[in-house]
């Protein structure tokens, strides 16, 4: 279910070609994750609360990981979000790439429409697919819906990610070397 859950979320933020400037900086990133399942959505929970509580070694281990990325540690809401901050470089700015790409092994196409994109992307690792838009307000905020299928473990599993990002300034922390 861990798998799972990081996977929606760094899917959630999928790469994306746009027409629409992205300011360079330090992004704020909200997903929340639906399934429509009362009990994968409350596994889902269960797994944000894992990952709150992470041993201090396990938990420094994953914030040097992330933050050699840019990225930091996600946080659980109450309401089954997961909030983090990443870093758009100006180069990525130059490329119109949102905060995180994706992981794995995956194509995705973009469909430039007014005011975003429409995207849709297939993974073989991991196994998953889906497809959404992305709407921008300005270079400095986004709203997305992406309907997601994980297709490994035991049968595919549907979800919904919400996210929305925010610019919150023009430096983004010093990456660890």
């Amino acid at each position: 279910m861990k798998r799972l859950l990081l996977t929606l979320a760094v899917l959630a933020a999928t790469h994306a070609s746009a027409q629409q400037s992205v300011k360079p900086g330090l992004w704020e990133l909200n997903n929340k994750v639906k399934t429509g399942n009362a009990q994968t959505d409350q596994a889902v929970t269960a797994a944000l609360a894992q990952l709150a509580a992470l041993p201090p070694a396990q938990r420094a281990q994953m914030e040097a990981m992330m933050a050699q990325n840019g990225i930091s540690m996600p946080k659980a809401a109450g309401d089954g979000g997961l909030t983090l901050t990443a870093c758009v470089t100006p180069e990525m700015a130059a490329r119109k790439e949102l905060p995180l790409n994706q992981q794995g092994k995956c194509s995705s196409t973009q469909e430039p429409v007014a005011g975003g994109i429409n995207v849709s992307f297939t993974c073989t690792d991991p196994a998953s697919s889906g497809s959404g838009q992305i709407r921008f307000n300005g270079d400095k905020a986004y709203t997305m819906t992406m309907n997601v299928t994980n297709h490994s473990g035991a049968g595919p599993q549907n979800a919904t990610v919400e996210s929305t990002g925010r610019w919150l300034s023009d430096s983004c922390p010093a990456r660890p070397k």
